[in-house]
């Protein structure tokens, strides 16, 4: 489904959630006055029975038969109420479900359009540094491509880990490598220690264009106030894996071609400055 057409059906789902909302608002308003007026009811009847019991036995008994269905409808309305504010509870946090869905969506939105928005190699590179840092939450990660003549996989971006000192990775070799050769994520089951191996991410994305992998996200290690990862980090994981790759190597070789346009017409403005 189109990522817009998404956007427009979760509207329509938190409007039609709304309106069951307000509807149960609606009933809870209704269920507290009635009940006001039926404790209003009840120490009339009271004070009639307190009358009464002075002139009318039989008018006692009436009284207190009222009552007692009063107290029961009373009774009734209560436990009515207290379900509705259930069902409300649980309506608040559905509707907090979806739109956090919502955002979620619109987040992915966003960084799917960022990605296919330039064909400059470097600004794609650095929107998927962004997308990876705002939007999943990692401090420490890089962007690994393969080279297709060596079949090693080197940095061409980094954060918090400098692009030097990243090892080059031959495909099949470690987790890396056979992210790369298998074209499988690899999320680690275990959070690394304060000073992560390079060698050792807690995730590992292989950039794939169809089956061909192009290069590999590394992750290793997450901001502070992110604990771990949610459903929309593995739709983003997920996202990236396609569309990342695609903006990569289209930017990449849109550039490339770039260079050698330029090169050719340096070469031909020569020739025709040549001397006849």
């Amino acid at each position: 489904m189109d990522s817009r057409e998404g956007h427009k059906d979760l509207k329509i789902r938190t409007e039609e959630f709304l309106q069951i909302f307000r509807k149960g608002e609606e009933f809870t308003q209704e269920v507290l006055a009635e009940n006001e007026k039926l404790r209003f009811k009840i120490v009339q009847l009271e004070e009639e029975n307190k009358r009464a019991r002075e002139v009318d036995p039989a008018r006692v008994k009436t009284l207190e038969e009222q009552m007692a269905s009063l107290v029961e409808e009373n009774r009734r309305l209560m436990e009515r109420y207290r379900e509705v504010e259930l069902e409300n509870k649980s309506f608040a946090e559905k509707y907090l479900e979806v739109e956090q869905e919502n955002n979620n969506l619109a987040n992915l939105y966003v960084a799917s359009y960022q990605l296919h928005s330039t064909l400059d190699f470097s600004e794609a590179v650095k929107t998927v540094l962004e997308i990876i840092m705002n939007l999943v939450g990692a401090e420490k990660f890089a962007i690994m491509l393969l080279d297709e003549k060596t079949m090693e996989l080197s940095a061409v971006a980094t954060e918090g880990v400098a692009v030097e000192d990243m090892p080059s990775i031959a495909t099949g070799e470690g987790i890396i490598g056979r992210v790369a050769a298998e074209g499988e994520s690899y999320y680690a089951a275990d959070a690394p220690g304060e000073k992560p191996d390079l060698l050792l991410p807690i995730v590992c994305i292989p950039l794939k264009i169809k089956e061909h992998v192009i290069g590999v996200i590394v992750i290793y290690k997450l901001l502070v106030q992110k604990k771990e990862f949610t459903e929309v980090d593995y739709e983003l994981f997920s996202m990236l894996a396609g569309h990342a790759a695609t903006a990569i190597f289209s930017s990449r070789l849109y550039s490339q071609s770039e260079r050698k346009l330029v090169t050719i017409q340096s070469f031909l403005d020569l020739i025709k400055e040549k001397p006849a």
